[in-house]
């Protein structure tokens, strides 16, 4: 019985001194999402992607109109054809549908591979943000997605906007020199 009770008063001690030093350590929360939607790279990431891209998607359209167009023409002119005319319009279709199929697939895989070299790219720029704010105010601990509630006055999400934004100007102002 003894044993015992040393035993508790031992992992009553334990508990104390633990609940001590997690009461003396600094904790914060960022909203990462927020951030990744609002810093200024990531809007500046997003207009870089809708430049590199918009002439190939511009290209899919056209090729999506000369399809519908096709289509239309058999679908309207279709029964009045020759046998051959028809066949070939229809082989036509079928081509120009495998082909915008493959062109769509293309397009869509490598805007996904540059959306996600531009997220790691701004994922890297806003872990070194945040660590840069812990180190500097002396966090132990930052917490990020998945966090069910916290507090404004653990919440780092606005700094840590407003380094990224002065990483930005710095930035736009040494290129503009």
């Amino acid at each position: 019985m003894n044993r015992i009770s040393l035993l508790l008063l031992g992992m009553c001690l334990l508990l104390a001194s633990t609940a001590s030093l997690a009461a003396e350590a600094r904790v914060g929360f960022v909203n990462t999402p927020r951030i990744l939607e609002q810093a200024p790279q990531a809007k500046v990431a997003r207009e870089r992607l809708q430049q590199e891209f918009a002439p190939r998607d511009g290209e899919l359209a056209t090729a999506q109109a000369s399809l519908k167009t096709l289509e239309e023409r058999l679908a309207r002119d279709g029964a009045i054809m020759s046998e051959d005319e028809r066949r070939k319009l229809e082989r036509d279709v079928l081509t120009q549908q495998r082909d915008l199929k493959r062109a769509r697939e293309a397009f869509t895989e490598d805007l996904n591979l540059r959306r996600n070299e531009e997220f790691s790219r701004m994922q890297r720029e806003v872990g070194e943000a945040v660590v840069a704010i812990a180190k500097q105010d002396g966090y132990d601990l930052i917490f990020e997605t998945g966090v069910v509630y916290a507090s404004e006055r653990v919440d780092l999400t606005e700094r840590v906007l407003g380094l990224l934004q002065q990483q930005f100007e710095a930035q736009n102002k040494n290129k503009n020199k």
